[in-house]
């Protein structure tokens, strides 16, 4: 959602499960994501890596992991330091009820430059 404040400021908000891109400046947008059961621990089915772009992760409220390499290297975001996960380095966000995270990414991120990796329940 946004509100205009007046010409000089816009503020955003997203307050609904999932990931929403709330805005976009030239080549970069800001995203915020909400508990879902996409990024259920227990649900998740993929990792995925963005071949043009790194992807920055910072928890706002909540717990939230990342997950990490086709190891499935766990990392607890801690709240208010910023993640930066590297172009080409397969990751997910988990997030448990009621976590909000904010991400940062290239405006152009999306399936034409980002790979998947399907995972097996059994691997972790």
């Amino acid at each position: 959602m946004i509100e205009h404040f007046d010409e000089e400021l816009e503020i955003f908000s997203h307050t609904s499960e999932g990931y929403e891109p709330t805005m976009h400046y030239a080549g970069w947008r800001v995203a915020i994501a909400n508990y879902c059961e996409k990024f259920d621990k227990n649900k998740y089915t993929h990792i995925e890596k963005h071949t043009q772009t790194d992807e920055v992760f910072v928890l706002l409220h909540g717990k939230a992991t990342l997950v990490l390499g086709k190891e499935l290297r766990k990392v607890d975001l801690q709240i208010g330091k910023i993640y930066n996960v590297k172009a080409g380095a397969y990751h997910n966000i988990l997030l448990e009820k009621h976590s909000k995270v904010l991400i940062v990414e290239n405006h152009n991120t999306g399936r034409d430059n980002t790979e998947y990796y399907e995972i097996r329940r059994d691997a972790e």
